[in-house]
């Protein structure tokens, strides 16, 4: 599966060299654009792996559309460019979120090994995030059955593992989860 990369620059003539060197090792260049509002619109259209982004654009610049595009989850991974390498827009890079920073001019030997990290680096952290998301699903679902247990023992007088008994049994009788069995009991007693 190739890479999908857009390319946001200001200038037509470095993204036309970054999308050169790019298709040369084999990336798909999904798209590119010129500055940072663009860069949102081409990420929501396209969803890439990394987008390679100019720090210093008009309108909004590279920073601030990495914010947007990081924030609203529109690709797994940023690298910005920048002809300055001092240390108060590295510190910004960093403040935003990205995942890589070259300076330019940029060549081969420079971009596809940043490149490759920066793929390796986006997708653990996407693997990440799918991690928390499934722990913090499984904790709602936990506290949802807590719930469900508590009302069936204040309402029943029964034990804390006879409710969780209940629970049990209920759902597998019903071909249905714990946590659905848990919402439907909690729901019986909102109602009321």
């Amino acid at each position: 599966m190739s890479k999908k990369i857009v390319i946001v620059d200001d200038e037509p003539i470095t993204r036309m060299d970054v999308r050169e060197m790019l298709e040369e090792a084999g990336y798909e260049v999904v798209g590119e654009a010129s500055d940072g509002f663009d860069a949102i619109e081409m990420c929501k259209k396209h969803l890439p792996n990394i987008v390679i982004m100019d720090i210093k654009m008009s309108l909004l610049d590279g920073i601030n559309a990495s914010k947007i595009i990081i924030q609203e989850g529109l690709a797994d991974g940023i690298i910005l460019l920048s002809a300055y390498s001092d240390a108060n827009f590295i510190e910004k890079a960093k403040k935003a979120g990205v995942i890589g920073y070259l300076v330019k001019p940029l060549d081969n030997k420079s971009l596809i090994p940043a490149l490759e990290v920066a793929l390796g680096k986006s997708l653990e952290i996407k693997q990440m995030k799918a991690n928390i998301a499934s722990v913090q699903k499984k904790l709602e679902g936990r506290k949802v059955i807590e719930r469900a247990k508590g009302i069936l023992m204040n309402q029943q007088g029964i034990t804390e593992e006879e409710a969780y008994s209940m629970i049990r049994n209920l759902s597998m009788k019903k071909r249905v989860s714990m946590e659905h069995i848990s919402e439907i009991i909690i729901m019986s007693i909102d109602g009321v």
